[in-house]
């Protein structure tokens, strides 16, 4: 019984606590995306897949965010905007505007993968793998 308890406490706890990440926000940008700040013109830079984002000022860290990659994950926004899985990004600029309207400005291709709407901006986890 003892053990029985231990275990269901153990289950809440970690349903209670999913995030394992850092918490930000993060929107979509619209193209042009080039040039960029790591890679200038080129136009292959960025991923087949098309999974890539800029960062803002507290990410950027000099430029040596350039190639980090990034797993996202939606966890809430206006309207429930949140897709279920994540999304892996290839950092390729820093935000253009200062203040960064979020911390992470995905392609709209990744944004699509973890959100139902393009305009909106979105409470997310996100770690560097």
């Amino acid at each position: 019984m003892r053990f029985f308890l231990i275990t269901s406490i153990l289950l809440l706890w970690q349903e209670a606590v999913p995030t394992l990440g850092d918490v930000g926000t993060a929107s979509s940008y619209d193209p042009p995306y080039i040039p960029t700040k790591c890679y200038g013109d080129s136009k292959y830079q960025f991923p087949a897949n098309n999974m890539f984002a800029a960062v803002s000022r507290s990410l950027w860290d000099n430029g040596a965010a350039c190639g980090r990659m990034y797993r996202i994950r939606c966890l809430s926004g206006h309207g429930r905007p949140c897709k279920d899985g994540v999304v892996d990004v290839l950092v390729v600029d820093e935000c253009s505007t200062n203040p960064c309207p979020s911390n992470i400005l995905l392609s709209i291709t990744a944004f699509m993968e973890i959100s139902h709407k393009t305009s909106s901006n979105i409470n997310i986890e996100f770690t560097i793998i």
